[in-house]
């Protein structure tokens, strides 16, 4: 008698353990590059949309479905492409672009020039993010200049690097405080400085954000705008908390800032009130008397 597997059209079919019986209907998930302009869909949350932005920092991709309605998602599995289950990876960098004709500040770049010696003016800048800031948007524009950039931890320092510092006709300095609105305890510094011995040579602005988060434009960010935080929470933590953004310790503030700055590109990527004050610091200490 024949074996039951020599027999033509089986009707007991191959034997299940030869292939791999535990494989998903859909197939096991494969890595994929998550390209803008590729449609996915969210399977835990039903959520299909465009690909509109990858963020490294944040590790997150965030989709647009056709109502235009957006939502953002952490990279890795649970995604469908094209029906088949894949696991959402940052894309591979681009290559290098072309130099840039313009500064972030919109200026004229001039590649290859040498940064001119220091002045003895300096600008003064409250906070290590508003630093950076300034850093990435007018950095060029200060090197050529020759203007130093000197990191202020708080106003209430600003009088004791004043006195050391020793400001005069030649030795200006600028300086640039947060949230400096009327009737704070930043305005009532600044309104002392003014009426010192030394304030003809020190330009004291600020702007009127809480933080300087707030300076970036939120739609350069994929949001409409920055959340209100009431008073009584930190400002980066319940920013982050309301805007979806991991925010359990300094580490996960760190990305997100790194995320902010990110969106940064040039000087349209800010508000006006903070652009025309940079500006007016570095006229006042590089023009001179």
């Amino acid at each position: 008698m024949p074996s039951p597997t020599s027999r033509s059209g089986d009707r007991y079919g191959a034997d299940v353990l030869s292939t791999d019986w535990r494989a998903p209907r859909r197939g096991r998930a494969t890595e994929a590059p998550a390209r803008k302009g590729d449609v996915v869909e969210e399977v835990t949350a039903d959520f299909c949309g465009e690909i509109v932005e990858v963020d490294r920092d944040l590790h997150t991709v965030t989709l647009e479905d056709r109502r235009a309605r957006r939502r953002t998602f952490p990279l890795g599995p649970g995604f469908l492409l094209d029906g088949k289950p894949v696991i959402l990876v940052a894309p591979p960098r681009s290559t290098a672009p072309a130099r840039p004709t313009r500064t972030a500040s919109g200026s004229v770049a001039v590649h290859g020039a040498k940064a001119r010696v220091a002045r003895q003016s300096r600008i003064y800048v409250e906070g290590r993010h508003d630093a950076e800031l300034v850093e990435k948007v007018w950095g060029d524009d200060l090197r050529i200049e020759g203007v130093v950039v000197e990191y202020l931890g708080g106003v209430d320092d600003l009088a004791e690097h004043l006195r050391d510092f020793r400001p005069g006709p030649e030795r200006r300095v600028g300086v640039l405080v947060d949230h400096l609105v009327p009737g704070s305890k930043e305005s009532r510094i600044a309104d002392g400085i003014r009426r010192s011995p030394v304030g003809p040579h020190v330009l004291v602005v600020g702007h009127p954000f809480i933080d300087i988060w707030q300076a970036v434009k939120p739609e350069r960010l994929g949001f409409e705008k920055w959340p209100d935080v009431p008073r009584r929470e930190d400002w980066k933590h319940g920013t982050c908390q309301r805007l979806g953004w991991p925010h359990r310790d300094q580490a996960d503030i760190a990305r997100a800032w790194k995320h902010v700055l990110g969106g940064v590109r040039g000087f349209q990527d800010l508000d006006p009130a903070l652009l025309g004050r940079v500006e007016e610091l570095i006229d006042f200490v590089t023009l001179g008397p």
